[in-house]
């Protein structure tokens, strides 16, 4: 496995993965601080579009990411990952509108339990679900980054780009 860091607004992401993907980033805070493993190898290169499109996102420039991604779990958990990347930027969901649009309507705790275990943040968006009330809720890069990431994202999504001449 390599890994690397990429310094942003929020703190050095740790980010990982092999020749094909992505596996994993981490943050430098929260439950989800990582640090690498001691037969990982610091390698930059793996890393270079991964690196690129999180920094257009950190600067309010990218709205979709195209990544190759690894990404493991249960069946379950790959359906709500899968869901999670359908949300749109600048948009949140609750844990229940998850669990229904995967037809598990009951499954709102797993639902967030899954969305908490999401190895690779950011890119699969899993700050974008939120409490049913509108309350953040957990967050494995800590409540200030998720909401940090959601200012963020609200910040760059209320103007969309008008095309010179219109």
């Amino acid at each position: 496995m390599y890994y690397c860091y990429l310094n942003t607004q929020i703190g050095d992401l740790l980010l990982a993965g092999d020749d094909t993907a992505l596996c994993l980033i981490g943050f430098p805070e929260g439950s989800m601080r990582r640090d690498p493993d001691p037969d990982w190898i610091y390698n930059e290169k793996p890393f270079a579009d991964a690196r690129q499109q999180l920094l257009e996102y950190f600067d309010g420039d990218r709205k979709e990411f195209d990544l190759p991604l690894s990404l493991n779990g249960t069946e379950f958990q790959l359906r709500v990952l899968e869901e999670l990347q359908r949300i749109p930027y600048g948009e949140t969901t609750s844990y229940g509108d998850i669990a229904k649009r995967i037809g598990r309507p009951k499954a709102m705790r797993a639902v967030g339990a899954a969305n908490g275990r999401n190895p690779i943040p950011i890119v699969v968006p899993c700050h974008r679900v939120i409490g049913s009330g509108g309350a953040l809720t957990g967050f494995g890069g800590g409540l200030a980054t998720k909401e940090a990431l959601l200012r963020l994202e609200a910040e760059n999504s209320r103007f969309p780009n008008v095309a010179e001449g219109n």
